[in-house]
C-alpha cells in the first residue's frame, strides 16, 4: 500500500469514527449541563469548596469563579514545584527554578501546557500525578464552562444569568472528562503504553553513555492530555515516545481523543439553543477548515523534491517510522488547529509550508474545531463577526438566534478577536528586537523567525506546540511566554462572558424574511470566509517573513 493511500485511509477511518461519536456524546453533555440533580460525589465536592451548585449567576460572579479557581490553581502548581525537592515519589529531581515553576503553572492552568523542561529529566510522581494531570482535568473543564455559559446567553432571554462556574466545572470533570478518561487510558495501556510509579531504570548504552527512563502513570495522563487538548507529555518526546503512542492504532486512537469533544460540542450547542441545524451550520464550518488545512498539509509533505523523498515517501525528517507521513500530518494539523499542543513528529523540520500551515492553524484562533469548550467560544465569536458584515453589505441590523448584534456586542467580540494577535505581535517583535532572545534561535534567517513567531503563536493562542530548535528555558521567554499564556487564556473568557451576559438579557426577535438565515451553506460559506480573511490576514506580514519565505525559497 502506499503511503499516500495508508495516509487517506487512516483520515476516512477517523472522520467515521467521529461521526459514530457526535450524536451520542452531544446529546449526553447537553443533559450534563442542563441537569438539576447533583450527584453525590459532586455534593461532597461543593460542599468541601463551600459552593452552591443551585445558585444561578450573572456573567461577573462567574467570571470571579473562573479568574478565582485558575489563580488558585496557577499557586498550588507553582508550589508542589517549588517544593518538589522534599516530596515523596520526587525520583530525586530538585526543585523547579522559579521563572520555570511560573512558566509551567501558568501553562497547565492555562490549557496551554507549553514545556520549557524535559520531563523524564525534571519532574517527578507527585508533580506529574498530583500537579500537571489534575490540572488537565479542570483547566479543560474551565473552556467547556465558559463556553456553556456562551450557549446560554444565547439560549436565555430576559435575565443576566449564566448557570452556576462551579457546578459546570464539577459536571464537566467528573460527568464528561473522568468517565471517557477512564476508558481511553484502559484502550491505550492494552496498546502499550506505560503505567506504572517505577523509579528510573537504566536501559543500556547509548552514544557512549548510559541512556535512563523513568516510569510513570503515562497512559492515565496521555489520555487526559489529548481528551482535554492539553498537550503537555510525560517525556519530552511528547506522543513520538513509545511509551506514550507505542502503535499506529494508538496514534489514530490519540487523533480521535484530541478532536471528540470540540466536534461533539456543537451538538450540544444546538440541543441547547434548541435548533440543531446551527450546531451542524458551526460544524460544517470546523469540518471544511480542519479537512482543507490536512489536504494541505499531507500535499506539502508527501509532495516529492529529489531522490530521497522518493525513496522516504515524503518528508520524513523528523517523523517516526512507525507512524509515517500521512498520521504525522493528520495529528499535526489536529494537534494545531487545537489547542493541544502534542506533538507525534518534529514541527520545525515539516517542510516551509507545512510549518505555515501549523502556524496558520493556531493564529485562526484554533477554533476548527479548536480547544475543549474554547474552541466552541471562539467559533461563535466569529459567528457574530460574520453576521456583523453581511449586516453591513444588507444595511440592517444584524441578528443571530434572534439576539441582535448591537454596539455593545461588536465591541466585545471585536476585541476579543484582537487580544491574541497583539499577545503575538507584540512579544515577536520585542524579542526580535532584543539581542538576548535572539542568542536562543538555532536556526538564522527565516526559520529562524520562524522559531520565535511559532513560540508566542502557541503560547498566546494556548496550544503549547513548539519549533523546537528554540532554547526557550530562558528568564525571558519563560516569563514573557508564561504572561502570553495567562493574558491569551483569561482575557478573551472577560468579552466572551460579559457578551453572554449582554445576549442573556435581550428579548429574542422574531424572524422575518429579511432575517439572514444562519443555518445554511451560504452562510457557512461567509464564516469560513470571514475566518480566513480577519484573522488570518492580520498575520499575512509575520507569515511571509518566515514560513513563506523559507517555503518558496526551497
Amino acid at each position: 500500500m502506499s503511503p499516500v493511500l495508508a495516509g487517506v485511509l487512516q483520515l476516512l477511518a477517523l472522520i467515521a469514527a467521529l461521526a459514530l461519536a457526535y450524536r451520542p456524546l452531544g446529546d449526553y453533555m447537553s443533559r450534563v449541563y442542563s441537569s438539576e440533580k447533583h450527584y453525590r460525589p459532586e455534593k461532597w465536592i461543593y460542599k468541601a469548596i463551600g459552593a452552591n451548585p443551585s445558585a444561578e449567576m450573572r456573567w461577573p460572579a462567574y467570571l470571579r469563579g473562573v479568574l478565582a479557581f485558575s489563580a488558585v490553581s496557577v499557586l498550588f502548581l507553582y508550589g508542589l514545584q517549588r517544593a518538589q525537592g522534599i516530596l515523596p515519589g520526587s525520583l530525586g529531581f530538585a526543585a523547579i527554578d522559579p521563572d520555570q515553576a511560573f512558566n509551567t503553572a501558568a501553562s497547565f492552568v492555562a490549557n496551554t501546557n507549553w514545556q520549557s523542561y524535559y520531563g523524564e529529566q525534571a519532574m517527578g510522581h507527585v508533580v506529574q500525578t498530583g500537579g500537571l494531570a489534575v490540572q488537565n482535568f479542570v483547566s479543560a473543564a474551565v473552556g467547556m464552562a465558559v463556553a456553556v455559559a456562551l450557549v446560554r446567553g444565547f439560549a436565555r432571554s430576559r435575565t443576566g444569568e449564566l448557570g452556576n462556574f462551579w457546578a459546570d466545572l464539577v459536571r464537566g470533570t467528573v460527568r464528561i472528562l473522568l468517565p471517557i478518561a477512564v476508558i481511553g487510558a484502559i484502550v491505550l495501556v492494552a496498546c502499550g503504553a506505560i503505567q506504572n510509579f517505577a523509579g528510573i531504570h537504566e536501559v543500556g548504552q547509548f552514544m557512549g553513555g548510559t541512556q535512563q527512563w523513568n516510569g510513570g502513570a503515562v497512559a492515565s495522563q496521555e489520555v487526559i492530555k489529548e481528551l482535554g487538548t492539553n498537550g503537555g507529555g510525560y517525556f519530552n518526546a511528547n506522543s513520538a515516545h513509545p511509551f506514550e503512542n507505542p502503535t499506529p492504532f494508538s496514534n489514530l486512537f490519540e487523533i480521535f481523543l484530541i478532536l471528540l469533544i470540540p466536534f461533539a460540542l456543537t451538538r450540544t450547542f444546538g440541543r441547547m439553543v434548541g435548533n440543531l441545524r446551527q450546531g451542524y451550520a458551526i460544524l460544517a464550518t470546523m469540518a471544511t477548515i480542519w479537512i482543507g488545512f490536512t489536504a494541505l498539509m499531507m500535499w506539502t509533505e508527501f509532495a516529492h523534491h529529489g531522490p530521497a523523498f522518493d525513496v522516504a515517501g515524503g518528508a520524513m525528517e523528523g517523523k517516526e517510522t512507525r507512524f509515517g507521513v500521512g498520521a504525522s500530518a493528520i495529528f499535526s494539523v489536529a494537534t494545531t488547529l487545537t489547542s493541544t499542543g502534542a506533538v507525534n513528529s518534529f514541527h520545525s523540520s515539516y517542510t516551509g509550508l507545512g510549518g505555515g500551515i501549523q502556524l496558520l492553524g493556531m493564529q485562526l484562533g484554533e477554533i476548527a474545531p479548536g480547544g475543549v469548550g474554547s474552541g466552541l467560544y471562539g467559533m461563535l465569536i466569529m459567528a457574530i463577526i460574520a453576521v456583523f458584515i453581511a449586516g453591513l453589505m444588507v444595511g440592517r441590523t444584524p441578528e443571530y438566534l434572534g439576539k441582535k448584534i448591537g454596539t455593545r456586542e461588536i465591541k466585545l467580540a471585536a476585541c476579543y478577536i484582537l487580544i491574541t494577535p497583539a499577545l503575538v505581535l507584540g512579544f515577536t517583535a520585542a524579542a526580535m528586537a532584543l539581542p538576548t532572545p535572539g542568542n536562543s534561535m538555532l536556526n538564522s534567517g527565516a526559520h529562524g523567525f520562524s522559531e520565535v513567531l511559532y513560540a508566542y503563536t502557541s503560547g498566546a493562542n494556548n496550544n503549547g506546540s513548539a519549533f523546537a530548535g528554540l532554547n526557550a528555558d530562558t528568564q525571558w521567554f519563560n516569563s514573557t511566554i508564561g504572561i502570553a499564556m495567562l493574558l491569551g487564556r483569561f482575557l478573551p473568557m472577560v468579552f466572551v462572558l460579559a457578551l453572554a451576559g449582554s445576549l442573556a438579557e435581550q428579548k429574542p426577535v422574531p424572524e422575518t424574511a429579511g432575517t439572514l438565515r444562519t443555518d445554511k451553506p451560504l452562510y457557512t460559506g461567509l464564516l469560513v470566509g470571514t475566518i480566513l480573511i480577519v484573522t488570518g490576514l492580520t498575520y499575512f506580514p509575520a507569515l511571509a517573513l518566515g514560513p513563506l519565505a523559507e517555503g518558496l525559497a526551497a
